[in-house]
């Protein structure tokens, strides 16, 4: 299944800079695990904001929610999900 996910990221101000720098640095290696794998098929960048559009391709709600809650940032994150279907007219 297909999932166009928006991740709004909103660290603390006051969040200590080397916390930050550490988990800045997990996420990258999980997502960047979870698109080689396959599961995370698009990252695209909003520009001007701490945001991203991203591509999910995995096997139900819950498999996707299990992979976001993993995230690093998810407990900084608001994130907006929406299930993507194949459109009649797509070649």
């Amino acid at each position: 299944m297909l999932y166009l996910v928006r991740m709004d990221v909103n660290i603390p101000a006051d969040m200590p800079e080397a916390l930050a720098a550490d988990i800045k640095a997990r996420e990258k290696a999980y997502a960047q695990d979870l698109q080689r794998s396959g599961q995370w098929r698009d990252l695209w960048r909003v520009v001007g904001e701490y945001a991203n559009y991203s591509v999910f391709d995995v096997e139900s709600n819950d498999a996707l929610h299990q992979l976001l809650s993993g995230l690093p940032l998810f407990p900084y994150m608001k994130i907006q999900v929406t299930p993507l279907a194949q459109h009649p007219s797509a070649i």
